[in-house]
C-alpha cells in the first residue's frame, strides 16, 4: 500500500512515540509534532487504520501500530533509512538511547576481550540484553545461549499470563525452528504473527546469521515486544553478528 509522505510520517511517529511511552498515541500529540490541525491528523489516522497499519484500542482514543505497520516501518528502515529520518519532524532519541558508536564499542569490548569462544558468545548475548532491554539469544548448532528472560517479562506487554505462556512456547521451540528454517539473511526480522510459533505473543524476533567454525547454523539476536526501537536494535544485532564472526574465526 502506497502512503503519502504525511501518512508515512504519522505512521512512523506513532511507532516511535509508542515505543517510547508504551501508551496509545493521540491526534493532539501528532498535531503539535506536524503543525497541522487535530482534524487533519484524525483524517490521516482513519486512512492508516483502513490500510491496517494502526489500530485503536477500545479503552483509548489513541492509536497503536499493528504488525503490518511495524513491517512497513522495518522495510523502510532496511531499504531506505533516510526516508524514515526525512518524514518524521523533530525526531528524538529514546531516553535511554546511547550513541550507536558507544554501543558498538561496548559490544566490541565484551566480545573481543574473551579468550574462549563460549565466553565471547555469552558476552555478546549479555551485551544485547543490556543495550536493548530485550531477551538476548545465540544458537551455535544445537547449543542455545539465552539471557534476560526476567528483564523481558518486566515489559508492560507481558502482564497478561496468556501472552507470557505464548512467549514461553516460542522460546521452547526456538532452537529447533531456527535449525529447520535456517533464515539466510544477514539480518532476519519476524514481527508478531510472522513468528512461526508464539503467534499471539506480540513479540519480534530479530536475529543475525553469522559464519562460525563451530556450525553453519549460527545466530545471534534478541526477542522483545513488537513495541521497540527497531532502528537501534536492528543495528546492534547486525553489529553483534559481524563482531562474533570476526572473533570466533580467530579463537
Amino acid at each position: 500500500m502506497s502512503l503519502t509522505k504525511r501518512q508515512e510520517g504519522i505512521l512512523f511517529a506513532i511507532i516511535e512515540e509508542y515505543a517510547e511511552l508504551a501508551t496509545p498515541v493521540g491526534s493532539v500529540t501528532l498535531a503539535k509534532l506536524f503543525d497541522v490541525s487535530s482534524a487533519t491528523i484524525r483524517a490521516e489516522m482513519a486512512r492508516l487504520e483502513e490500510y491496517g497499519y494502526i489500530a485503536q484500542p477500545h479503552t483509548s482514543a489513541g492509536r497503536v501500530p499493528t504488525d503490518a505497520g511495524y513491517r512497513y516501518y522495518v522495510n523502510t528502515l532496511s531499504e531506505n533509512p533516510e526516508e524514515v529520518e526525512s518524514v518524521v519532524p523533530l525526531r528524538r532519541e529514546m531516553p535511554d538511547d546511547r550513541p550507536i558508536e558507544r554501543s558498538n564499542r561496548v559490544l566490541e569490548v565484551r566480545i573481543s576481550s574473551q579468550t574462549r569462544a563460549d565466553f565471547a558468545i555469552r558476552g555478546a548475548v549479555d551485551s544485547l540484553v543490556e543495550l536493548t532491554g530485550n531477551l538476548g539469544l545465540a544458537t551455535i548448532g544445537d547449543q542455545l545461549y539465552m539471557s534476560g528472560i526476567a528483564r523481558l517479562f518486566t515489559q508492560p506487554e507481558f502482564l497478561d499470563n496468556q501472552r507470557v505462556q505464548s512467549v514461553a512456547k516460542l522460546l521452547d521451540n526456538l532452537e529447533p525452528w531456527l535449525r529447520e528454517a535456517a533464515p539466510g539473511q544477514p539480518l532476519n526480522i519476524f514481527i508478531g504473527q510472522e513468528n512461526p510459533i508464539g503467534k499471539t505473543s506480540q513479540v519480534s524476533l530479530i536475529v543475525s546469521r553469522f559464519r562460525s567454525p563451530y556450525s553453519d547454523r549460527s545466530y545471534i539476536g534478541v526477542l522483545g515486544p513488537t513495541r521497540q526501537n527497531y532502528a537501534r536494535v536492528m543495528s546492534l544485532v547486525r553489529q553483534a553478528g559481524v563482531m562474533l564472526e570476526k572473533a570466533l574465526s580467530i579463537k
